[in-house]
């Protein structure tokens, strides 16, 4: 049985993470590891992310010397990974306990290397207020006009960024998007399962709800990351906000 491993990287989370961490534990395909990153670095999350170690012993705590993003932590636990294939989770999210067992099967039935779901969308209090659909497959023209991955719907083989080089940026935000475009433009392709097998919560006051960043951000993806120009970036960045809204 292949390992996964599981990486999330942990700030200011401490009301959801041992729900998160439950059900990545009650997974019916057993054979991971989980690590977190702790990017906040208080008394608080050393308390907290010491209890949530004791829950089992496949969980390894990572920490950073200061808050260095989610970024650059969930890179930090790339290069302490043991697995054939790497699956990301934030801190307050949910997966289904078929997650694994169905996206692992689904890979080696077709022998690729990126996977992702389709996802239902919840609130502060877990209650669905949404869902987002999951394409057959992405590639990276597909990619460039709209954000359809869920990072915490992604299972990839881990052997696929060590040989291609390509790891996370040091971005606020969509550090996950510049990730898929960059592997994308390399060739590889997402296929996606329509299953919602994964709950991401949408909070109010959070880096990826900050309308601001996500647009200063955004505009760093195509001229910064891809090296688009500032005409085209701009262009770029108008038809994946108009994307963003049509989702909502």
């Amino acid at each position: 049985m292949s390992l996964v491993s599981i990486i999330l990287p942990y700030f200011n989370k401490e009301k959801y993470i041992k729900e998160t961490i439950r059900s990545l534990l009650n997974q019916t395909y057993q054979n991971f590891e989980i690590i977190i990153v702790d990017d906040e670095i208080s008394d608080e999350s050393n308390s907290i992310l010491t209890k949530i170690k004791e829950l089992d012993r496949r969980i390894f705590i990572l920490k950073n010397l200061k808050n260095l993003g989610a970024g650059y932590s969930r890179n930090k636990a790339i290069k302490f990974s043991k697995g054939d294939f790497l699956a990301f989770c934030d801190c307050d999210d949910l997966w289904d306990k078929n997650k694994l067992s169905k996206q692992l099967q689904f890979m080696k039935k077709l022998n690729i290397d990126a996977c992702y779901t389709s996802y239902k969308v919840i609130n502060y209090h877990g209650k669905i207020i949404g869902e987002r659909k999951a394409k057959s497959k992405l590639n990276y023209n597909n990619l460039l006009n709209s954000c359809d991955i869920g990072l915490s719907t992604v299972i990839i083989k881990k052997k696929l960024l060590n040989n291609l080089k390509i790891f996370f940026p040091n971005i606020k935000t969509k550090e996950d998007y510049i990730l898929w475009l960059k592997l994308a433009k390399k060739g590889v392709i997402f296929f996606g399962i329509n299953e919602k097998l994964t709950k991401w919560r949408k909070l109010k006051n959070s880096l990826s709800d900050s309308s601001i960043q996500k647009i200063f951000d955004g505009y760093r993806v195509y001229n910064t990351y891809l090296n688009y120009g500032f005409i085209k970036s701009l262009f770029r960045l108008f038809i994946l906000a108009v994307n963003s809204i049509l989702k909502k």
